[in-house]
């Protein structure tokens, strides 16, 4: 059975959970509806609708969670904020101009169709799993041995989050399923070492991105190369990215005190013990197509079938960016060719796997198959896409800043910033869109509470930790979805696993803040 045809099957054929779905349905619909009918229409006022204005995130979310069924939770948020912004005709007013954009585009092009094509061809060639025998006789050893080697392919896989997410799942899996690792494990691994470690070793777009967001908001951001500077002087102090990691290494190997999250605890005992890897009942969001292995009888896999389309990708997108940032010193424009990367991959893989002697059909096969394993993944990337499109509409964002941003006692503020992001970034599902948010309104704040640098430094660490931290555990991100995607992880198993371990670093954050600011500012 297809992945699509077994998601649908699963979720819609238990009455039980149809019902649900249909109440919540059916509950925030009404309730909207009788509102926007009395009043007309609901009252927009400084770019928000109120309290609606987080309805149609917090419906969906709930909604997901309620049910841990993701494609009408989305739909239902997505109907639910047309009714608030008066934008009745849906598919007009947000799904054709979301799935229409260049940006999902490139998210379709390069993180569904490259990466299934990829991982299809490798299905062909056994060059994924090649790279696992031999991954695991070099330095793998057992569980916790594959986790250290998911821990360190996350950080040099360190471009961004959805880039981490799925080189590390797609490398990393063969090896974890050998050694028993669940899913939900492998997932929680692969999800925290992308943008954590993207904030961390910054050779990326990031810190051009936010430069730009923060240029003239002060005069110590004239420029934005004083945003960039600014960036790197400031990672020492991004708490939540350096617990996260640290975190994930101690989980990686079993040296924890204590695993937050009885399901996190469930998941390792089923897996060591002989279980399945992903638990009973369970939906993952790859298909066959993307880990049965067809490779012809006539083929002889090797390492060049896996090192040869990761050796292409890679150095089509670091050798530029590091030419032209170091070498010829563009540090305000780099260059950065991440989806030809992808392509070429595939094309890479492809060739070699011709050069080699297989028939172009079966090549082509795999590539096809590889993108029929993703499209559970588009259709729920699709929907998340529109979902940030109706909060903005709805000015999701400008009511959660509007509403926090009067606490402003000076010990509070980098911890408020960290609440502040980690609930927009949840409600949004992107941390980019709230750095483009909050940083407007927040290095003025800080500025305008103690106007010191290393008091700005921590509060801009803050915002930049916090929004990581509400993207990783928010089930409508597009990290969150590509590393259940490239695991082969159930997403709200991903989801519910993986929140405490990041709570738990979020906490260990903000009490570090408030104690730096209470002995030194």
């Amino acid at each position: 059975m297809s992945n699509l045809s077994g998601y649908f099957e699963t979720r819609f054929g238990d009455r039980k959970n149809r019902r649900r779905i249909y109440t919540g349905a059916f509950i925030a619909l009404i309730i909207a509806g009788v509102y926007a009918g009395i009043n007309e229409v609901i009252p927009e006022r400084d770019g928000h609708y109120g309290f609606w204005s987080v309805m149609p995130p917090l419906v969906a979310i709930v909604l997901a969670f309620w049910t841990r069924e993701v494609v009408s939770a989305l739909f239902i948020g997505i109907c639910l904020g047309g009714i608030i912004s008066g934008e009745i005709n849906i598919v007009q007013g947000f799904l054709i101009p979301s799935i229409g954009t260049e940006s999902f585009a490139l998210i379709l092009l390069v993180y569904l169709w490259a990466l299934g094509g990829l991982i299809g061809i490798w299905t062909r060639t056994g060059g994924a799993e090649k790279f696992a025998v031999w991954a695991s006789n070099l330095m793998v050893r057992g569980p916790r041995s594959a986790k250290f080697f998911t821990w360190l392919m996350g950080l040099i896989f360190h471009q961004g989050g959805t880039i981490s997410t799925v080189l590390t799942g797609a490398t990393v899996r063969p090896v974890a399923d050998k050694h028993k690792v669940s899913h939900e494990e492998l997932a929680y691994m692969v999800d925290s070492t992308a943008s954590p470690a993207a904030t961390l070793i910054p050779f990326n777009v990031w810190p051009f991105y936010v430069s730009g967001l923060v240029l003239g908001t002060l005069p110590v951001f004239a420029t934005a190369q004083d945003g960039v500077n600014f960036f790197f002087g400031s990672i020492i102090y991004n708490y939540y990215a350096i617990f996260a990691i640290l975190i994930t290494l101690l989980f990686a190997w079993e040296k924890l005190p204590w695993i937050p999250g009885k399901k996190m605890r469930k998941a390792m005992q089923r897996s060591r013990s002989g279980g399945p890897l992903d638990r009973r009942g369970a939906t993952p969001m790859s298909a066959d197509e993307l880990t049965q292995q067809k490779v012809p009888k006539d083929y002889n896999p090797g390492l060049i079938d896996f090192f040869g389309p990761i050796g292409a990708l890679l150095g089509v997108a670091i050798i530029p960016y590091v030419f032209t940032f170091f070498i010829l010193g563009r540090r305000d424009d780099p260059t950065l060719l991440i989806a030809e990367a992808f392509v070429l991959a595939v094309l890479v893989g492809i060739g070699i796997a011709l050069a080699k002697g297989m028939k172009l059909q079966v090549a082509i096969n795999g590539f096809v198959d590889g993108c029929k394993g993703v499209t559970i993944g588009a259709i729920i990337l699709a929907l998340a896409v529109t979902l940030k499109e109706v909060a903005e509409a709805v000015g999701t964002a400008d009511y959660v800043v509007a509403m926090i941003g009067d606490l402003i006692l000076p010990f509070m503020l980098p911890g408020l910033f960290m609440v502040l992001c980690m609930l927009i970034a949840f409600s949004t599902g992107t941390s980019w869109g709230t750095y483009a948010v909050v940083f407007p309104v927040a290095i003025p704040l800080a500025w305008a509470v103690v106007p010191d640098i290393f008091f700005l430094q921590l509060c801009f660490a803050a915002v930049i930790g916090g929004s990581v931290m509400g993207d990783q555990c928010s089930p409508i991100s597009d990290t969150t979805i590509l590393s259940s995607l490239a695991t082969g992880c159930d997403l709200m198993d991903h989801v519910t696993t993986q929140f405490p371990l990041a709570i738990a670093a979020g906490l260990m954050a903000m009490i570090t803040y408030a104690a730096l600011v209470i002995a030194f500012v």
